[in-house]
């Protein structure tokens, strides 16, 4: 098991307090809040998406430092993305977490600091909730909710 101390880095906290995009959208095309009933973690997403891209992104998170971490990176990076590329993020990071799966690369690769939540399976779903809420909301807009569960038995919908 891993220590807290090797969990809550520098690195994890200085994403953690200097988390991007909070300002919120006019007019989003979507938007999503996601909860962990394991940790109590929530977090809500607003976005705009043109052209099969991110044009505009907001975002709130009540969270531990993990869960900050992993919204604070997708924040800096989320602008400009497609929605394939958010879904395969996604799953790169349930991967990562779940099935000892390489961290993302490129300019996700920021999120390789979160590895050693690996360990500490109740913090999943925090880490978890940015990615999966970002997903949702591009697959309401792209029209393609489809009733499909999420991976994720402790993400709900709030």
């Amino acid at each position: 098991m891993v220590a807290l101390k090797d969990l809550y880095t520098k690195e994890i906290l200085r994403y953690a307090l200097e988390i991007p995009l909070t300002d919120r959208l006019d007019a989003p095309d979507g938007a999503v809040s996601l909860s962990s009933p394991v940790c109590g973690s929530r977090y809500s997403v607003s976005l705009t998406y043109g052209d099969g891209r991110v044009t505009g992104f907001s975002h709130a998170i009540k969270a531990c430092a993990l869960g900050q971490a992993a919204a604070s990176v997708l924040a800096r990076h989320v602008v400009g993305a497609t929605g394939d590329e958010l879904r395969d993020l996604r799953e790169r990071m349930w991967a990562m977490l779940k099935r000892e799966g390489e961290p993302p690369t490129g300019p996700w690769a920021e999120l390789e600091a979160l590895l050693p939540v690996r360990d500490l399976s109740a913090r999943h779903g925090s880490v978890m909730l940015p990615f999966e809420a970002v997903v949702q909301a591009i697959d309401e807009i792209e029209g393609r909710t489809n009733g499909q569960a999420t991976p994720l038995a402790d993400v709900v919908r709030v």
